[in-house]
């Protein structure tokens, strides 16, 4: 009688064992090709958003949205006052950061979902999103917030520098106004979120491989190192020399222990 053939047990162990090898290898770089994969979308989208900025801003005269605080309330938040320029809500979403925050998202995947009640500002329409305004880019009508000097506003996209204004970036929160006096995160994923804490650790994340994505007023979009958030021009009267540059005297040594490899500016 014909004996018939296969494989024995110690074969398939070892087909086994290298099926588990190469996928050890590879799953690395598929992790990697992944994430930049995603990082590319990221700043597809802040595209996107430069073009609705700039058919907002034309068709107002060079002006930007009013911000909170305004007569016209949430209506002026940009979520709500950039709305017929993008319809789709999901374009306020990071592709890195998708999962609310509310639903067991973390720093610095996730998205911040309806605003907190007693916060004064309502719930936005459509609920998250993993982008964040910089505060002082808007055109508040009247007398702003305490503490809120209001020489330092970008009202208009018409002013010198654009390139160095930012606009729009990753980021934990919907609305920050930055000093640069804020610390960095104290450790990758440092953020407290709650309306009082908008200081530049909800823009400095490190979602994109030690770099974040931003739009400028130019209404261009780069990747920028962490490090390197410190020195735009936030505001009008920001101090681009600060306590946390180079320009300002500061060390490697200075910088939380997670930040300290990373490139200075």
């Amino acid at each position: 009688m014909r004996s018939r053939k296969g494989f024995t047990l110690i074969e398939l162990l070892v087909v086994i064992a290298i099926i588990a090898l190469l996928m050890a290898i590879l799953m690395p770089a598929l992790q990697r090709v992944k994430k930049q994969a995603n990082s590319v979308a990221c700043q597809g989208n802040l595209r996107q958003w430069g073009l609705i900025v700039s058919m907002y801003t034309g068709d107002h005269n060079g002006y930007l949205h009013q911000g909170w605080g305004s007569s016209q309330g949430k209506k002026s938040l940009w979520m709500d006052a950039w709305l017929p320029y993008y319809k789709d809500v999901r374009l306020r979403l990071c592709p890195s950061a998708t999962k609310p925050y509310t639903e067991d998202g973390h720093v610095p995947f996730g998205a911040w979902g309806e605003w907190p009640a007693g916060s004064g500002e309502g719930g936005a329409i459509g609920g998250s999103g993993s982008y964040g305004i910089n505060g002082w880019v808007n055109n508040p009508i009247g007398t702003p917030a305490a503490g809120r000097d209001p020489a330092n506003y970008w009202r208009s996209v018409n002013v010198r520098g654009t390139s160095e204004i930012p606009v729009f970036l990753d980021a934990v929160w919907a609305r920050m106004y930055v000093l640069p006096t804020n610390k960095p995160p104290e450790y990758d994923g440092d953020a407290i979120l709650n309306t009082s804490n908008r200081t530049m650790k909800l823009f400095c994340l490190n979602r994109h491989n030690a770099y974040t994505n931003g739009l400028f007023l130019d209404f261009t979009v780069r990747k920028i190192g962490l490090k390197q958030l410190w020195i735009f021009k936030w505001h009008r009267n920001f101090d681009t020399a600060g306590p946390w540059t180079k320009a300002g005297g500061a060390q490697p040594s200075d910088w939380p222990q997670w930040m300290r490899s990373l490139k200075d500016y």
